[in-house]
């Protein structure tokens, strides 16, 4: 997913060549590919994602032509990154996001995906996830993307409650949720089940029956997410109308707590702030490569991608970005090559986040000086600091952002 607002930054070459510390150590970093497809159903009041519907685009933005303008951009990738001096690397995970990319054919993701592995290739076992909503995937389509390459689905669940779906504007019923799992299954897909908590109106009650429900369906995995409230959205409308109620913190704690106690008595092990998997294996391998700061590049309009500190971020708009392609040109709209200090606050800000933990050896001195305040607080796993990792407990993943200042300053 992408966010609707782009960052600044410094010009972008039409040309794609990144500068040279992109490829500094490059051979030793995993390589992914995100691929965005910016289209959905009906626009979610609460999204903020650079998302749209089917009757806003046309030309080469539509939905009939955007896989030949994503395979386009494959193309460009590859043949920028060569220019670049990047090493020959294999996709270690592919992720497509949106948006919602199951609106595409099973065939259009597939002939993505196709290009991409006949570009780079996939690395033995590698993790080719879709994102899809629980009615806009059959069992066919499902079929068709595990033969095709694809071995994980991510569904956006959001919640088993149908009052709660309704002010988060979801399509879909509960009900098509465990036959959308089940089709998923038999393809012989991992499935991920996305849940939302904090909705306007959501009652601890009415979380804890999405929590059980979703794991009724034996999940491999499973996100949780707090609502966030976007300036801009048709939510963050209705909040200040007063027509729903705000955000309260408080009750976001609540339900974090809940979630995470659920999900372990259900065998599921938390390994990033809001992620459980069954097994280490089941986590999601992609999303590791962000934390991890791994390298990746991202197709699709408002798409941001990664090389060794270099981020850019494609044009927002659809058509402007299928333009660019069509002209042979870098769909790039600005880019940033990141210093020490923002690389090593982006490090310990991630890192701190995995259940694998941050060394606490590689902070400078404050930082480790400040470690023991942290597991006097209760912050932080004392078993786990003692033995020179640093990982956060339940309290210190409430409150994150002060264990990433408190490191820093």
């Amino acid at each position: 997913m992408t966010p609707s607002a782009l960052p600044l930054g410094d010009p972008a070459p039409a040309d794609g060549v990144l500068p040279a510390q992109a490829a500094l150590g490059a051979a030793e970093r995993k390589f992914s590919l995100y691929a965005h497809i910016p289209f959905c159903a009906v626009r979610c009041g609460y999204c903020d994602f650079n998302t749209y519907t089917a009757t806003e685009l046309g030309g080469g933005a539509s939905q009939d032509a955007y896989a030949a303008t994503a395979v386009r951009e494959v193309g460009f990738a590859a043949g920028a990154m060569e220019a670049s001096g990047l090493p020959p690397r294999k996709l270690n995970t592919v992720f497509f996001g949106g948006g919602t990319p199951t609106l595409l054919p099973a065939g259009e993701l597939t002939r993505i995906l196709g290009a991409a592995v006949g570009q780079w290739g996939l690395e033995d076992g590698a993790e080719v996830t879709t994102e899809a909503n629980p009615d806009s995937v059959t069992r066919d389509s499902l079929q068709e993307l595990a033969h095709g390459g694809f071995t994980r689905v991510s569904f956006g669940m959001q919640s088993a409650v149908p009052h709660v779906l309704k002010v988060l504007d979801r399509t879909h019923s509960p009900e098509r949720v465990p036959q959308a799992v089940a089709w998923a299954r038999e393809a012989g897909l991992n499935v991920s089940l996305d849940l939302i908590y904090g909705t306007p109106g959501e009652s601890l009650a009415d979380w804890e029956t999405s929590v059980r429900t979703a794991l009724g369906y034996g999940p491999d995995h499973i996100s949780a997410y707090s609502l966030i409230v976007e300036e801009g959205t048709k939510l963050a409308a209705q909040i200040r109308r007063g027509q729903v109620p705000g955000i309260d913190d408080d009750d976001h704690a609540l339900k974090y707590e809940l979630a995470d106690a659920l999900f372990g008595e259900a065998g599921l092990s938390w390994y990033e702030v809001s992620n459980w998997s069954r097994t280490p294996e089941d986590a999601c391998r992609h999303n590791l490569a962000y934390w991890r700061g791994d390298d990746w590049w991202g197709v699709g309009p408002g798409a941001h991608s990664h090389m060794g500190g270099v981020r850019w971020w494609n044009v927002k708009h659809p058509t402007a970005y299928a333009n660019r392609l069509e002209a042979g040109q870098s769909p790039a709209a600005g880019r940033e090559t990141l210093d020490a200090d923002t690389r090593e606050l982006e490090r310990i800000m991630l890192t701190s986040r995995l259940s694998d933990g941050l060394a606490i050896d590689t902070l400078n001195p404050s930082g480790r000086h400040a470690v023991a305040g942290l597991i006097a607080g209760g912050l932080i796993d004392p078993v786990k600091a003692f033995h020179g990792t640093l990982v956060l407990t339940l309290k210190g993943r409430l409150l994150g952002d002060a264990v990433t200042r408190a490191l820093l300053d």
